[in-house]
């Protein structure tokens, strides 16, 4: 029988057998709140992934590129999540396995999404080739093709981006990245087609306005965007934008300088008159009885488009933020006629196609809240001679003008549509010189 004091000494010694690896545990735990268990670390996977070298196309890409970089309040959630689980025994497997060899943690990566798009849109451009569509015209009973079409080229950069990341974060330290292009076919067959075949048989709607007193640059940028709409072949469902076919508007396109309304002033700009087309087809468009799904009045009253019209007849475009557009709703395909005649000053645009007994009607305009404009500004300029006036900007009576429009067939109503504008009345601008002779 054991004497008294080995009880004591067996006592503490199964006592401490039971407390220790509690207590070791539990001091283990308390070293590691808040850090890594040992062994657990960041992979190398950051340096072999700055490092890549990816040829996009004909062009090598590095992850530098874009400022790859570790995210590393989230690369050490990673790491303190690896043996935190819940799960005790296997939480406890993962702790032993740690601490006897390495467990690799990848980092989180960043990078940033602004450059990469910069990087995908400027590849694009340089592959990107607008389709062009033919143009056609009425000659006799045929509608004769006067400028061929092409295909065009367009890059998927959502399918690029996904290349360029797989690349970036697979496993390869070179790769090539081949380019997604696809061909885009002109929407109107080539060819010649009668005029009966594709229904273009009638007039459906004339536009016509004066541009008397337009500068040069004016009539010139009036004319060609004329030809730029001439010869338009709308299918039936589809929805004319008149930015898209005309393009880009600039001195490489052909255009000259002349005034356009831009940041609240009239000031000399590429493209200046393209509205005058524009606010003509809005005309021709509303005659024929079409649906006009977008249409936006000028900031002010411009004299060139109430030279043979009420006001609120205008519609103005600017590319790419504010369009034109409007819907060929009928059965057939409609045929855009544009001319202009810079010596009479008028421009005439004829829409044919398909009459399906559609009647369009627009009323007398309202005219409201007609508001004087300011008083004439003066402006010193240092850069003109002293005693120099010039005039920037010219003088327009505000109003708020409202319509309607009308559109029935056999006694159903096909469009009733009110369109409104709200014109802000325009202070004269004169610059006064300052400066030397």
């Amino acid at each position: 029988m054991l004497k008294p004091y080995w009880k004591i000494i067996v006592g503490f010694a199964v006592t401490f057998i039971i407390l220790l690896p509690p207590t070791i545990f539990i001091a283990f735990e308390t070293a590691f709140k808040n850090r890594p268990y040992p062994g657990v670390k960041l992979s190398p996977a950051f340096s072999t992934i700055r490092n890549k070298q990816i040829a996009v196309g004909e062009l090598t890409f590095s992850p530098e590129n874009i400022n790859v970089n570790i995210d590393w309040p989230e690369s050490r959630k990673k790491l303190l999540f690896v043996g935190r689980s819940g799960n005790f025994i296997n939480d406890l497997m993962i702790k032993y396995a740690a601490y006897n060899h390495t467990i690799s943690v990848d980092p989180v990566i960043n990078y940033d999404t602004a450059l990469l798009q910069d990087f995908i849109a400027s590849t694009a451009t340089k592959i990107n080739i607008p389709v062009v569509e033919p143009k056609f015209k009425l000659a006799g009973d045929k509608v004769v093709e006067f400028q061929t079409g092409s295909p065009g080229k367009q890059v998927d950069e959502e399918l690029l981006k996904g290349r360029i990341l797989t690349a970036v974060f697979g496993g390869e330290d070179y790769q090539t990245v081949e380019i997604p292009v696809s061909i885009i076919e002109p929407s109107i067959p080539s060819g010649k087609m009668t005029a009966d075949n594709l229904g273009i048989n009638s007039l459906l709607g004339r536009g016509i306005s004066t541009y008397k007193g337009s500068i040069p640059g004016r009539q010139h940028n009036v004319a060609l965007t004329a030809t730029k709409i001439d010869g338009t072949l709308i299918p039936p469902g589809a929805i004319f934008s008149f930015n898209d076919t005309v393009g880009d508007i600039s001195r490489e396109t052909g255009f000259l300088e002349a005034y356009v309304i831009k940041e609240g002033r009239t000031v000399l700009g590429d493209g200046g008159g393209v509205c005058q087309d524009s606010t003509t087809l809005f005309r021709a468009v509303l005659a024929a009885g079409l649906p006009i799904v977008e249409r936006r009045a000028h900031s002010y009253r411009v004299g060139y488009y109430e030279q043979n019209s009420p006001p609120g007849f205008d519609a103005t475009v600017f590319s790419p933020t504010v369009d034109f557009k409007f819907k060929n709703d009928t059965p057939a395909y409609i045929l855009i006629q544009a001319k202009a005649d810079n010596q009479a000053s008028t421009l005439i645009i004829e829409l044919w196609g398909t009459n399906d007994g559609r009647i369009a009607k627009t009323t007398k305009p309202i005219i409201i809240d007609q508001i004087p404009p300011p008083e004439d500004i003066y402006q010193d300029d240092p850069t003109l001679p002293a005693g120099t006036v010039k005039q920037v900007d010219w003088k327009a009576w505000g109003a708020k003008v409202k319509f309607d429009y009308h559109v029935e067939r056999n006694g159903e109503t096909l469009i009733h549509q009110t369109f409104s504008s709200n014109y802000r009345p325009w202070q004269a601008v004169y610059l006064r010189g300052t400066g030397g002779s």
